[in-house]
């Protein structure tokens, strides 16, 4: 301890302490900005004499006190007669005025991030897709909502990706309307006679239209398809400016694939973005050949991420998430019959990777320590982290599985209403929770 303290002479003038020594001494902490009282020697004298607190400061790991002397000032420039005299006579400007406390506190606590920032976790469900299509109709309609980032597996690449390109076109309108004449386009590809109208609004297969997709499940890909036609190529190239969208895309998109032969995600970047990208997200392999890209064979990211959240939590600057979801988190009854059974486990299949990560972040979140001491980066923006929710809990028209493969274009507008309704009720009810808190129970209903 005779040597923790020492001094720098060049930095300091007067009477020096060369050396500290008494009780404090024996623990070098904050205790001296409490006690303020140290025996000092000045050659060889002790002298004690309260020292103010903010005359120690550390320098180079060395912990310097200074007794009251204040530094030594540079000597100033020497000026002629006329400098001096003018600068004597010039008045010198008013120092600008501070503003009061209240009103900094005032002012930083009224401060409200605007626009807000939202990123978007798209859920893919075949036709059922067009319920997103409905909420991100009504996001666009609201000028306070900005976005980040977009994922998105199977139908929910589809919307992200051609959401993005129609804000290219024409900012909020010019998305709106993209994804309009995509849905369009799709609600065209299946004629009314492999339908049936039930009750109401219901809209399910035909019969035949039942039995036709029961009977090709004993046919694979490349037996009913041989040529591997797919009219939502087409629709694609036609629709989405690829080349464009990698070169300058205005959001961060993620779009979720499996790899077939090792079963691994692999999300895909907006610069690498092509058609068959988004064919490999879309791709069920008992109705599509696999897609190869870079010589990988592909198939629906849902098998792996539906979607994936991770890329949002770090890859975005936003902590808010919003997820759009297609398949209700809870349902009522237990499946009985064989089609009901076959129905729920490929579901439980296409949700399982999304509902563990989830489960990962509740859990993450409430391991994370809450000191700000022990608090690393990871810590610190698991805190951060707020999750938003726009479901189809409760509505019959996506309760039934087979209508996934529905495309049919009155049954696309009715899912489209559905979810403008949900998510303008999620605005008028959650909005003041965007940038502040989260606006659903992540422990309660992932964990």
């Amino acid at each position: 301890m005779r040597n923790f303290m020492r001094l720098q002479p060049q930095c300091y003038s007067a009477a020096r302490p060369r050396l500290v020594t008494g009780p404090c001494c024996r623990r070098f902490t904050p205790f001296f900005a409490r006690s303020n009282e140290f025996s000092l020697f000045y050659t060889g004298k002790p002298y004690t004499e309260p020292i103010p607190a903010g005359h120690f400061a550390r320098r180079e790991g060395v912990h310097l006190i200074d007794s009251g002397a204040t530094p030594r000032r540079a000597k100033a420039p020497k000026q002629s007669g006329l400098a001096l005299l003018r600068s004597l006579l010039v008045p010198r400007p008013a120092p600008a005025r501070e503003p009061s406390l209240d009103t900094a506190a005032k002012n930083w606590l009224g401060r409200r991030p605007s626009p807000d920032r939202l990123n978007l976790a798209l859920q893919g469900g075949g036709a059922h897709g067009a319920f997103t299509w409905g909420v991100l109709d009504s996001l666009l309609e609201d000028p306070r909502i900005q976005f980040e980032g977009l994922s998105g597996s199977s139908a929910g690449a589809m919307n992200a990706v051609v959401f993005a390109d129609g804000w290219m076109r024409g900012q909020r309108e010019g998305a709106r309307q993209a994804l309009a004449d995509f849905w369009g386009e799709v609600g065209k590809q299946m004629p009314w006679g492999m339908m049936t109208q039930g009750q109401g609004d219901a809209i399910s297969l035909s019969p035949a239209s039942k039995m036709l997709a029961n009977w090709a499940g004993y046919f694979s890909p490349a037996q009913l398809n041989p040529l591997e036609l797919n009219p939502l190529r087409d629709l694609l190239n036609r629709q989405v400016d690829f080349e464009r969208l990698r070169a300058g895309s205005p959001f961060k998109l993620f779009i979720g694939t499996t790899q077939v032969n090792t079963g691994k995600l692999r999300v895909f970047r907006e610069h690498e973005l092509t058609a068959e990208v988004l064919l490999a997200s879309a791709c069920l392999p008992k109705i599509h050949h696999s897609v190869e890209i870079d010589g990988q064979p592909y198939w629906d990211g849902g098998y792996s991420a539906n979607p994936a959240v991770f890329p949002l939590f770090y890859d975005c600057d936003s902590r808010d998430v919003l997820l759009v979801l297609l398949s209700p988190l809870e349902r009522d009854g237990t499946p009985r019959s064989v089609e009901e059974i076959e129905a729920r486990i490929v579901e439980l299949a296409f949700n399982a990777t999304f509902m563990r990560e989830m489960r990962m972040f509740a859990h993450a979140t409430e391991f994370s320590s809450p000191t700000f001491l022990t608090m690393g980066r990871l810590e610190r923006r698991l805190q951060k982290m707020r999750f938003h929710m726009v479901d189809s809990a409760e509505l019959v028209s996506l309760q039934r599985t087979e209508t996934k493969l529905l495309a049919h274009g009155p049954f696309l507008e009715l899912l489209r209403d559905q979810g403008r309704e949900r998510a303008g009720t999620w605005l008028s009810t959650h909005y003041e929770g965007i940038g502040r808190r989260s606006t659903v129970d992540v422990k309660k209903w992932f964990s």
